[in-house]
């Protein structure tokens, strides 16, 4: 049996990235991974997003490693530990006091989902009332609650038993830059005869990833953090995939001016382990003790990776300068891509390391970056309809590495447009 035959055979047919990146992966370093036959791919998709720190930091490695070799205890529930003593300390003084923020930690685990669901636990918790607000084209999770309040109707089905007490309004520019959704919000919700309930909470992506790189404007951020002070809503902000420095200041929401009432974060908040984390403020922390429970709320290698994470890049302003250089630079390569080729694309999108680039044909999209892979690369699609290209590299990959990607990436458009332009005569 080959190898990836063993994984047809006996693995279940839910796997999904192992499709478009066939192949058997076995090292990796930063913004590089090597399969095991020594091919070297460039990363532009850096786990989901779980991987801003790049592969197998040399940082954080380090610390975990003498962490093992010291019998750091692993597993703890949500007892005291060195370990996360250590990362609270560190996420307060690195994060929340530079940015004069007051929240309190609740530790959920492992994965991005169980955040959301514990945010919408607390929030109809605190409310008392079962309504909660999403946005088109969000994604929240797979898990019941968070698919409740993900817009994509491709992951939802009537056998889930997805529960109600969810709906979707327009996100931002949803219906074009000329309707105003924020006014539009404003009267269902003031309106007794819109048909719409008082939500307990407002849950967005201030960057809908998964959705196709949208971007909520700054004002549009702020107004609807107003909308939530009228009408005594809570808002909820889901930075699992967009914060950890992913748009360049570590939450996406800092360029805002806001602060949420509930931040929910995942992914890279553990360093490359897994960790999921929800952030409250302190007068909504009413939860009865052991109230909202996990076995694996309390990783303690991810703590020892994110404590470090957060010392080596987050003591000073020099990592955020540095992402917001480099993005810089993937805006420019995204550009050049669209001007490169009109007839194929539609629009760019993004902010910091995070860029979309959408085309007229979702089909010729999975045809480049299946040629992009073959060549070295390895890069996803998102949006609804699965037609945008979307860089998300790690934040510490280098200049050389961009270049290099976006080179193949470019080289794949051209050939699959050569290709396209020959089956079409």
């Amino acid at each position: 049996m080959s190898d990836l035959a063993i994984f047809n055979t006996y693995e279940s047919e839910v796997r999904g990235y192992i499709r478009s990146f066939p192949t058997i992966f076995e090292k990796a370093q930063g913004a590089e991974i090597w399969d095991q036959d020594g091919k070297r791919y460039i990363d532009f998709f850096a786990g989901a997003g779980a991987l801003n720190y790049g592969h197998n930091n040399p940082h954080i490695n380090r610390a975990v490693i003498n962490y093992l070799e010291n019998n750091g205890i692993g597993h703890a529930l949500d007892m005291g530990t060195v370990a996360k003593r250590d990362f609270i300390a560190s996420f307060v003084k690195n994060i929340l006091q530079p940015r004069k923020l007051d929240y309190k930690l609740q530790f959920v685990g492992p994965t991005g989902t169980n955040a959301i669901e514990t945010a919408l636990k607390i929030a109809r918790k605190v409310k008392g009332r079962k309504q909660v607000m999403s946005f088109t084209n969000g994604f929240h999770g797979m898990s019941m609650g968070s698919l409740s309040i993900t817009g994509n109707q491709y992951y939802h089905d009537d056998s889930y038993g997805v529960p109600g007490y969810t709906y979707q309004v327009p996100f931002h520019n949803y219906l074009g830059d000329k309707v105003d959704t924020i006014a539009y919000l404003r009267k269902i919700l003031e309106d007794n005869s819109s048909g719409t309930e008082l939500p307990a909470a407002i849950v967005l992506e201030t960057i809908q990833a998964e959705g196709g790189i949208n971007v909520a404007g700054a004002q549009w951020l702020k107004d609807l953090r107003q909308i939530c002070d009228d009408f005594d809503i809570l808002m909820v902000v889901d930075d699992i995939q967009v914060g950890n420095g992913r748009t360049g200041e570590f939450f996406s929401f800092e360029r805002a001016g806001i602060q949420p009432d509930i931040i929910t974060l995942s992914k890279s908040i553990g360093g490359g382990y897994p960790m999921s984390l929800v952030l409250m403020k302190p007068e909504l922390d009413k939860w009865s003790p052991g109230e909202h429970s996990g076995t694996f709320r309390g990783f303690n290698l991810a703590f020892v990776a994110a404590t470090t994470a957060l010392d080596h890049y987050w003591a000073d302003p020099t990592f955020e300068e540095r992402i917001k250089s480099k993005a810089i630079l993937i805006e420019q390569q995204m550009r050049a891509l669209a001007t490169d080729f009109p007839q194929l694309t539609r629009e760019v999108r993004g902010l910091g390391f995070i860029w979309g680039i959408e085309f007229h044909d979702a089909q010729l999209c999975n045809l480049i970056c299946a040629n992009a892979f073959e060549n070295g690369l390895v890069v996803e699609t998102a949006g609804s309809e699965g037609n945008v290209i979307k860089f998300l590299g790690p934040l510490v990959i280098s200049e050389a590495q961009i270049n290099e990607g976006f080179t193949i990436l470019k080289t794949a458009i051209a050939a699959v447009e050569q290709n396209h332009q020959i089956a079409k005569s």
